[in-house]
């Protein structure tokens, strides 16, 4: 079973374009990235991704393949 990284003490940052609306925050704890949102920071659920993963996660978005028009095909 693969460890569960503690994201208690991370970091958040979210993006300087956030608005009231639609906001999300990452960080980084023990080799995990963790994704929430941050109007439910205190007790919402954190998405966790491998550097692997957030890796072509980034390369996609800097490929434009998760554009609304895109994920809408």
């Amino acid at each position: 079973m693969a460890s569960v990284p503690d994201f208690g003490n991370a970091k958040w940052r979210k993006s300087s374009t956030s608005d009231s609306g639609g906001c999300v925050e990452v960080a980084y704890a023990d080799g995990f990235i963790g994704v929430r949102d941050t109007k439910d920071h205190g007790a919402g659920p954190v998405l966790t991704f491998n550097r692997h993963e957030w890796t072509a996660f980034l390369e996609g978005v800097g490929n434009r393949e998760f554009t609304l028009d895109e994920l809408s095909k």
